[in-house]
Parts: structure tokens; sequence; C-alpha cells
């Protein structure tokens, strides 16, 4: 088909549409999917839960060792929850990106092991993250320099592709994705490993999920900070840690017409993505030092749980797509992934500490990029 016939699928709601192919219609059948359906797969997914950070056996990092080896034959993936610590307003607390992220990636996990191949998860990377400019001066928010978040990453998938986890998957819920997209970039410039390697902004991925609709459970205001969306994904996955009695809600300022900048997960499809610039709108401590921008006292968790069945399910169709493609202990093709040769790969390939093993820190250096 040539791409002028390309097809797509449409919903009653002409900003939402769905590209006809494996992920568009998984999202239009969540898309069309009744309060019940929507129900069900949360239910699959054990949303919601207490969170897992604690809980023996949910974690590299709070599973006996064996276990992980065992698990990492079953699915050599790795899920690494990327969070932050950030002022979210005083109804709620300044971890909620990590356990947003947490919380989500945690029920991937517990529906894949229901399955029989249990995808691992790390424990996240970066309890401070990096920040945007407009950031800068607001108590409760803890501020990393973009080389620390950088490099800090790049050790991280150094590391967990070493212990045989060569599909590394970083899912962000802050705002410093450039930050994350850049760490694998010089991640592979600087070692040249074969190997899948992702970052997903989980929001953005179900972008028409926070789309405010005709519809009961939706969003009425659009996804920035804080705020309802946020606030609703809070309320759904751990209510305890928010205080909707001291909610207050608050509204950016801009001295540029409106139009050009775009909302959190790109709603609009505008010129810039909110990233792309500062100084054409006031500084949040200037503008909305209440650390909110947006409505939470419009949120509710009944509003999240379409834009969380449907992250789930995606993730879970990630995880099932890379592995029929290159199941457990293989990686894409070394010499057409990078610039080394299947020949000087083969003893870092092997499962660590098998007869032949090399490990990655005994890998030579080539090329130019090689800081640190």
């Amino acid at each position: 088909m040539a791409e002028k016939d390309k097809k797509w699928l449409l919903t009653d709601n002409p900003a939402i549409i769905f590209e006809d192919n494996e992920v568009g219609r998984l999202k239009k059948q969540i898309w069309d999917a009744s309060k019940e359906e929507i129900e069900k797969i949360l239910e699959e997914y054990g949303i919601p839960s207490e969170s897992e950070l604690g809980k023996p056996g949910c974690y590299i990092q709070n599973t006996p060792r064996y276990k992980v080896i065992e698990k990492r034959r079953k699915n050599d993936i790795v899920l690494v929850p990327i969070g932050c610590t950030e002022n979210h307003g005083l109804h709620a607390n300044s971890g909620l990106d990590t356990f947003m992220v947490t919380q989500i990636l945690e029920g991937v996990r517990r529906y894949t092991a229901k399955k029989g191949y249990e995808v691992s998860l790390a424990f996240p990377p970066l309890n401070y993250g990096g920040h945007p400019y407009h950031h800068l001066g607001m108590p409760g928010t803890i501020v990393m320099p973009e080389e620390v978040v950088k490099e800090t990453l790049i050790y991280t998938m150094l590391g967990l592709w070493n212990d045989g986890f060569r599909k590394i998957i970083m899912v962000n819920n802050h705002g410093h994705l450039w930050m994350l997209e850049s760490a694998i970039q010089e991640f592979m410039k600087r070692y040249h490993l074969p190997g899948i390697f992702r970052v997903l902004d989980w929001h953005r991925a179900v972008r028409e999920f926070f789309y405010p609709v005709d519809r009961e459970d939706s969003m009425e205001t659009h996804f920035v900070h804080a705020d309802e969306a946020e606030t609703s994904v809070a309320l759904l996955l751990f209510k305890d840690m928010v205080d909707m009695s001291v909610v207050q809600d608050a509204e950016p300022k801009s001295f540029l017409p409106d139009g050009h900048f775009d909302k959190s997960v790109d709603p609009f499809r505008r010129p810039h993505r909110w990233s792309e610039g500062e100084g054409h709108a006031a500084i949040e401590r200037a503008a909305t030092p209440q650390g909110v921008v947006g409505k939470p006292s419009l949120a509710s968790p009944e509003k999240a749980k379409r834009p969380i069945a449907a992250i789930l399910k995606y993730l879970t169709l990630v995880i099932d797509q890379i592995l029929e493609a290159f199941p457990p202990g293989t990686v894409p093709p070394v010499e057409e992934t990078t610039l080394r040769t299947a020949k000087e790969m083969e003893p870092f390939l092997k499962e660590p500490l098998s007869e032949g093993w090399k490990s990655v820190y005994e890998l030579p250096a080539m090329g130019v990029f090689t800081k640190l």
C-alpha cells in the first residue's frame, strides 16, 4: 500500500485517531472498551496494589540472585522506572513521579508472572532527576545536573547488560526526556553493544487517553503537571499519599500567543514540544509557586483507569514483540546494529559466568567516544 493510502482508525472525536497497525488497533480496542472491560484489565494486572519496592521477589534488588537468573532465562527484558523528586503541590507527595511509574511497571510484572514469562524490574536509578530551567527555585524540587543524570543511566545500562539483561527499556515519568535519549545515544557511541535499548515517556505513549472528550470517565483538562491527570493517576495507584483537603489549582503565565508550544503529552501536534524553549513563559516559582499547573481539584481515580489500562496493555505488547523477535539470550545481529564483529562479541554475549564468558568490563574500547 502506498503511504498516501494509509488507513487510520477513527473515533467520534476528530483529534483522536489511531494507526491501522497492531499498536493502533490495541489502543483503539482500549478506547472503545466498556467500563467493565477496563476494570477487568486493571484486575488482571492487580491495579491498584501496595507498592512492591519493599516486597521480596519483585525487583532485581529484592530478589535472591538465583531467582533473578531463573527469571532472566525466561525473559531477559528489564524495565527501568525513571522518576524524580519534585514539588507536586501541597496535596501530593514529591515522589509522585517515581511511585506512578513503579506501580505501573509492577502491574506489568505481575501480569507477565501469571503468564509464565515474568519481566524483570530494576530499582529506579534516579530518585532525584534532571529538570528544565523553569523548575529552578521551587522548594521540594531537587535538581541533578544533566551530566549526572546521563552518566548514572549509562552505567546502569552497562551493568544490566553485563548481567545478561541486553534488552533494556527505561520507562520515564518526568520532564527530562532529552537527557534519557542522550544517555542511550552516548551509551551506544561509547560501547557499541548489541541489544534493544529504549526510553518511553509512558504518558506520551498513550496520550490519546488523557485528551478531554465527551465521556463520563474522561479528563476535563489537558495533562500538564501535578494537575487533574497526574493527581487522578495518584488517586488510583497510591491514594494514601494524596490529601485532597488541601488541593490548590494554579495556571501558568505566558508572554506570547498560544499555539506554538504543546502541553506535556503533545496532544495538539504543535510546532514545539514544551521542552524546546525558555523565556516565553514565567518560571514556576513566579507563576505557579503552588507547585501545580492545572486543576488537580478535578481529579478522580475513575479518570485514570482507561489511561492506565492503555499503558499496561501497550507495555505488554512491547515485551511480547521483542521476545518474539529475539527470544531470551539472543540479540539483534551484531554486525548490523553495531560497528563490532560477531566473532569479537561471542564471549561477551554468553550467559554471565558460563564457560568462556567475558564481562563487558573486559571489552576493548573502540571509536572516538571514550569518556570516563
